[in-house]
């Protein structure tokens, strides 16, 4: 695989087998699943996608729809809107995310940090349940490297 997360990457989006990656400046289509996607930058970045899961858990004791820490020093922490087994999890990047308001019972708006916006298939509440775990773990990785 030849891409990695890094600060610039906003969001993953799935598409049949293959990722579409929205970065800052950049898009592209990569022919790879965006769990692969997610798992390859833990690994890049010293880690597994399995241990990166077990590092939330003992730090904050979610098991499910999990954020992760991709890369410590620079917080890059993603989390997903669904179960990442599912096909049609999409990964976004807590420090890219300026805001996001509902839209209906089942989508939201999120408008990132250089002003883009997406609509994507999940709840108000959802959205907000993910995007405050996943402030927590930065909380969380934060203070203990002071």
């Amino acid at each position: 695989m030849d891409y990695e997360i890094n600060r610039d990457t906003q969001v993953l989006l799935p598409l049949e087998n293959e990722t579409k990656i929205i970065e800052t400046e950049n898009e592209y289509i990569i022919n790879n699943t965006v769990f692969n996607v997610i798992e390859h930058s833990c690994e890049y970045f010293g880690s597994t996608y399995e241990g990166r899961k077990i590092g939330t858990k003992n730090l904050l004791g979610i098991t499910h729809k999990s954020p992760i820490i991709i890369e410590e020093s620079n917080k890059i922490i993603f989390f997903p809107t669904t179960s990442p087994e599912r096909n049609d999890c999409i990964w976004l990047n807590l420090s890219q995310i300026a805001s996001y308001k509902k839209v209906n019972n089942d989508s939201s708006l999120i408008t990132f940090q250089n002003g883009d916006t997406l609509e994507i298939n999940i709840s108000i509440g959802s959205l907000t349940n993910q995007i405050l775990r996943a402030t927590r773990l930065k909380y969380v990785l934060e203070e203990r490297t002071k």
